[in-house]
């Protein structure tokens, strides 16, 4: 299954009943971990999100292990946050809120946050100073772009996959392993 299906069923199933979010997280998630014999000897590298003046998250479906750290870049000159959430409830993460002040450009110290799961499952994730939360027919809550906001029509939101499936974690986009874009800043 790829990280748009997966993500697909997720969202989809954030509108559901508890039970069937259960149950697609169980099938998606948990089953992969019995087939882990053992957890990896050494710490894998990071997966990196980058941002910049586009005012989204170029890489906004990530899979990563269990206590893999996922860095978010601002390649921006702008700041940014990063705020976790429940789509079912529209409840902000305690845990996921991070910021990263902007970067001038080229040659100047990237500014990042780092953040690692331990427990499989699906960690959404927004800009607030670029998205609101707004609830959806059927109660779900998804972020929107706020309307006074420019860059792309899409709202800055993502999605982080955290589990063991081999298959997931080899399907991420070859920029996730680089920290910094050459050509990439910009805002």
């Amino acid at each position: 299954m790829t990280n748009a299906t997966l993500a697909s069923r997720a969202l989809r199933a954030a509108g559901r009943p508890l039970p069937a979010v259960a149950a697609l997280l169980a099938c998606a998630l948990f089953a992969p971990l019995s087939q882990a014999a053992t957890a990896p000897a050494h710490k894998p590298a990071p997966i990196y999100i980058h941002m910049n003046g586009a005012n989204m998250f170029l890489e906004n479906v990530v899979a990563v292990r269990p206590g893999q750290d996922v860095v978010f870049v601002d390649q921006d000159t702008g700041a940014h946050a990063i705020v976790g959430y429940n789509p079912l409830t529209g409840k902000p993460s305690p845990r996921f809120d991070g910021a990263v002040e902007g970067t001038p450009g080229p040659g100047h110290k990237v500014s990042t946050y780092a953040i690692a799961f331990r427990q499989p499952g699906l960690k959404f994730y927004y800009c607030s100073v670029h998205a609101e939360l707004m609830k959806e027919p059927g109660g779900r809550t998804m972020p929107k772009k706020r309307p006074t906001v420019h860059g792309f029509g899409d709202p800055m939101a993502g999605l982080i996959i955290v589990t063991t499936d081999p298959h997931l974690l080899a399907d991420n986009p070859a920029t996730t392993h680089e920290k910094i874009l050459p050509g990439y800043f910009g805002g």
